[in-house]
This record gives structure tokens, sequence and C-alpha cells, in this order.
């Protein structure tokens, strides 16, 4: 089984910058790199990392997502003086180029592809690329994913990700996934494919999912939220065998790009959200993110999460703003999403326990169920730092069908222990009387966990979240 994270850079790709006076493009700058590099070495982060060597992308590796044309004309920018590179610049929408910048790029596809390589060797369990040029604006006209079947791509960037969305919009095989600012098309890219109603074409329809941001000052609340309703019961039901996420932290609190009001250490948590899926195969490459502080937390925190260390705890989690649950429902309404976490870890995060209990009933002791209860316990691990404790009846597990409850008992284990949950496979739409059940007993228990908080401050002071219930819950959503 693999284990371990990978941590890729070179400070070769900090070698280029922008040579004359453009306040659109100023912001990216080669510090990006290296103070995010920096800050996982300052917090002894990187040294737990397995340090993978860069390489440069092939011309033939280019070529699947660029045309000849477009890369001839890359490749005569060393050749070029300042002005011959600010000519050739506006001839692209808000990009520079600078004489080092094909070498840099090759060197950022090369990283990018030697991290799937890594992981998908089981070299290492998961890892993140420290790239520069981002990438996830880029275009091209035809590319095709070899030996993968189901791969899931999480934009968190602030930005849409336009060029990923042209690349696989016809392709079944590809979920994408991006939240960016939108403002009702305000925003750069300014295009209307941005906006909720672009949900792929043809065979791959069903299979873009954008969630459009129209207003700025989104928190951590709205961030969850996103996750709980929109991205995890598609990714569920999609079950990749592949996690990318093109990691843009302008999406984070202070970023002039985003002004966005989300904490680093939400990051933590989504990625830990992510983990479960795919058997915990995830590349993480980074995109976007322009305050250099807020940029070198977000990348420590999201590296501390694929190491396996607890996400810190998140307070004062409200539940999203009137705009963000706006868009989470335009999205819901354009696609068939399941409801399946969209009861237990809303209601859990908001309720921020320190210590989460999860009781495994009758029910739960099934074989089939084995994979399900493995699942809910990782996701369930974001919670109260990880402190989580599984109680499995004593009486099932030695005297009722032994075999298939020490099953049981592995996975849970392993869960715990944050290896890898087997799949769940494949998931189907759910009846719309289920939905209406979940949605009823998610309101009840709000009500009465709040009204729990202000009048005792039991639950609060305890930090105590018990679940017998939600066992069934969880697995009716997978009938």
């Amino acid at each position: 089984m693999a284990s371990g994270s990978a941590l890729i850079f070179d400070e070769e790709m900090s070698d280029y910058k922008l040579l004359w006076t453009d306040p659109v493009c100023e912001i990216e700058v080669p510090e990006r790199l290296t103070v995010s590099y920096e800050a996982l070495k300052a917090r002894g982060v990187a040294e737990r990392c397995k340090q993978v060597p860069v390489r440069l992308a092939t011309e033939q590796e280019i070529l699947l997502a660029h045309s000849e044309e477009y890369l001839e004309a890359v490749k005569q920018t060393p050749k070029m003086s300042v002005e011959e590179l600010k000519a050739f610049s506006k001839q692209y929408n808000d990009v520079y180029f600078h004489q080092n910048i094909y070498h840099c790029a090759t060197m950022a596809v090369g990283a990018t592809l030697q991290l799937v390589d890594s992981v998908m060797k089981r070299e290492v369990r998961n890892g993140m690329a420290l790239v520069r040029p981002p990438g996830h604006h880029s275009q091209r006209s035809a590319f095709e994913l070899v030996d993968l079947s189901r791969v899931l791509i999480v934009d968190w960037d602030v930005h849409h990700g336009q060029g990923v969305q042209y690349c696989f919009e016809e392709d079944p095989s590809v979920l994408y996934f991006s939240w960016h600012r939108y403002e009702h098309r305000k925003f750069w890219p300014n295009l209307p494919e941005s906006d909720y109603t672009s949900v792929g074409k043809d065979k791959g329809s069903g299979l873009n999912v954008n969630l459009p941001w129209n207003k700025v000052g989104m928190t951590n609340s709205d961030y969850l939220a996103a996750f709980f309703h929109v991205l995890l019961p598609v990714a569920y039901e999609f079950d990749p065998e592949l996690v990318l996420v093109s990691a843009g932290f302008d999406s984070a609190i202070g970023d002039p790009e985003g002004e966005m009001c989300a904490l680093p250490e939400t990051f933590a948590h989504l990625t830990q959200l992510l983990m479960p899926l795919a058997a915990g195969k995830m590349c993480v490459v980074l995109e976007g993110g322009y305050n250099l502080t807020s940029l070198a937390q977000s990348v420590c925190q999201t590296v501390q999460s694929l190491l396996g260390d607890p996400a810190p705890q998140l307070s004062g989690l409200t539940g999203p703003c009137e705009s963000a649950l706006e868009s989470i429902q335009n999205v819901r309404s354009s696609l068939p999403l399941p409801a399946v976490l969209s009861l237990i870890l809303p209601l859990a995060y908001e309720f921020n326990p320190g210590l989460v209990l999860g009781v495994v009933g009758d029910s739960g002791a099934k074989t089939h169920l084995a994979p399900v209860w493995g699942h809910l316990t990782s996701l369930l691990q974001g919670l109260a730092e990880g402190r989580t404790l599984t109680l499995l009846q004593v009486r099932l597990i030695y005297f009722i069908k032994p075999f298939q409850n020490m099953h049981l008992l592995a996975v849970t284990v392993s869960a715990l222990s944050g290896a890898p949950v087997p799949p769940l496979g494949p998931l189907g739409a759910h009846r719309p009387e289920d939905v209406q059940m979940m949605e009823k007993e998610r309101q009840r228990l709000q009500k009465r966990w709040s009204s729990v908080q202000e009048g005792w401050g039991l639950l609060r002071c305890t930090g105590t979240t018990v679940i017998p219930q939600f066992t069934k819950i969880f697995y009716g959503a997978y009938n």
C-alpha cells in the first residue's frame, strides 16, 4: 500500500518576472513559490515529505494540450527583446512572457506529470507540486487521459479555470468542479460559460460543475457548504480513480484578487474531505495566491492535511450566506445531485464538537456497510482536531457472524489511522422521499442542538457529537 506525501519544488521556476508595468499581471511574482517552500521548511513539514525531483515536460506531452503553432511561437521567446515580449503578450488575455517563461512552463508541466506518475505508481499516496506559472487557464483542442476512466478535478482558485473546462467539457471520464468569483459576469474572465448553466456537452453533460460566487467576502461556512451540498455528493456518485486539485489560494483571506474571507485553516478541511475519495490518490498543484502571508499559510495547511495531520478546529460556522446559498441552490437545480452528505457534515461542522463519538448499531454491522462506515469515519475526522472515538458493540463482533464483523472492525481501524478506505463504487440518484426525509431530520436536529447550546451549553462544553442514528441515514443514502 502506498504511503507518504510527495513535495515537488524547484527554485528555477521562480526565474522569471514581469519586465514592464502592467497592473493586471504585477501580482504574479517569483516570491510566491519561495515563501511557500520556506514556510514548509520552517514548520518542519517539507522534511516530512518525499522530495520528488522536477523534470521537463517533453514536446509530445505539451502538444497534448497545445497546438504546434503555439508551441513554436513560445519557443521563440528566449530570443525576444523586452519590447518584442511585450508585443507578444498583448496577443493573449492577461498573460505576460519572459525570456525564461518557456523553460519554467515546461518545468511546471513536468512537475505536475511527475507528481501524477508518483501517485499512480504507488510510490506515494498523495502530494503537492509547487509550480509556476499556473496553468488552469491554458487552453487546447484535444486531450486524453490514459489508463483512467474517472478523474475528478477540483478547482478552488478564485478564477474560473476556463481552460480546463474547455479541455474536458465533452469528456465523460472527467468530472470538473470549479468555484470562482463571478459577480454576474463582472469578474475576469467574464465568460457566460463560467456560470452554473454550463454543465458539459454531449457525453460530458452533467460532469462540468460551476459554482459562481456573485459577491466577495465568502467565508469558511460558504466554502464548506459548497463541498457538503455540491462537490462531495457528486464526487461520491462519480467515484473517481484519481483526484486532482487546482489549488489556487487567491480564494483565501487577504488576497487582493479574490477579496474572500476564508481562513487558511479551511483548506486543511477541504483537503481532508477529499482524501477518502479515490483510495486517497490525490495530486494538489499550486495555482493562484497573491497575498504572500495567506498563501504560505494555506500551502502549509494543505500539505499538513496530506500528511495526515489533524485539521485545526474551525469556529463560528453559521451556515452559508444568502448569496452563497442562492449559488448552491442554482447548481443543485441544474444537476441531478444526490443528498448523500448534506445531513451529517453540515450539522456536525456547525456544532463544532470537541470530540466525535461514533456508534455502530445492528444496521451498521452488515458486511456491505463496512466501506460506508469507513468513509463516514474518515470524513468526520476533520472535526474536533481528529479526536474521534468509535464504539462497536461487543456482542455483534464476537457472537454474530464474527468474520464479517472483524471486517467492519478492520475497515474502521484503518480509517481512524488515516489509511485509504475501500471505494464505495458509483452511487445512484436518491428517491425524492429520501431527500425530503433527510431534510426534515436535518431541520429537527439543527433546532434541537441550537436550543441545547443556547440554553445550557452542555453539548458545547462537553464537545461531544453522538451519532448512532446517523448510521441508518448514511446507509439509506446508498440504497
